[in-house]
């Protein structure tokens, strides 16, 4: 069987289970939330015995569907709109249950007022190295900058002292002038 047979074979049969499928009964049981759960399986050994071995072993996965899809818009409802259940503010249980999540919400906030404490400490630590940091950057540059002056005064002073040497090609030298014979 060729690749283009092997894949219109495919069609047909996956068309053969659809129609199958629209034909039988789908019996459906509400859960307690008004959801509907769709229990089917697959009979496509009893309902078409034309279909290949391997596809009459499969089973369908049940499907959940609101039991009144007109409710609501088809939307559930949130666990947090939905009614709770009354509890006796009296009872023993409820008492239980608000001490310890008044502990779990006073721990929670000494977290949080810790984390920003510790926080805050480090904004000041790193403030304080900063500053610490420029003041240095200052010095060191004023350093540098006195440093710079002297390099460069004493290197003026080296040029000023040092002479062409008098034996030295292309330059001859001036003869001894006197200024002071008026010539």
């Amino acid at each position: 069987m060729n690749i283009a047979e092997h894949g219109k074979e495919r069609f047909r049969n996956r068309q053969h289970i659809q129609m199958s499928r629209r034909q039988q009964p789908k019996p459906s049981t509400a859960d307690h939330n008004g959801v509907s759960v769709i229990q089917s399986q697959a009979h496509a050994t009893s309902s078409s015995p034309s279909l290949p071995a391997a596809i009459t072993g499969l089973q369908q996965v049940p499907q959940l569907i609101p039991a009144n899809p007109s409710a609501a818009g088809g939307k559930s409802i949130p666990p947090s709109k939905m009614k709770k259940p009354s509890v006796d503010k009296d009872s023993d249980e409820y008492r239980q249950r608000r001490e310890r999540n008044n502990l779990a919400v006073k721990k929670s906030r000494m977290r949080s007022k810790q984390k920003a404490m510790d926080t805050q400490q480090r904004v000041n630590e790193l403030k304080e190295e900063n500053e610490r940091l420029e003041a240095k950057i200052k010095l060191l540059s004023k350093e540098l900058s006195v440093l710079k002056d002297l390099f460069l005064e004493h290197a003026h002073n080296l040029a000023d002292n040092v002479q062409p040497p008098s034996g030295v090609e292309g330059t001859s030298p001036v003869p001894n002038s006197n200024p002071t014979n008026g010539q």
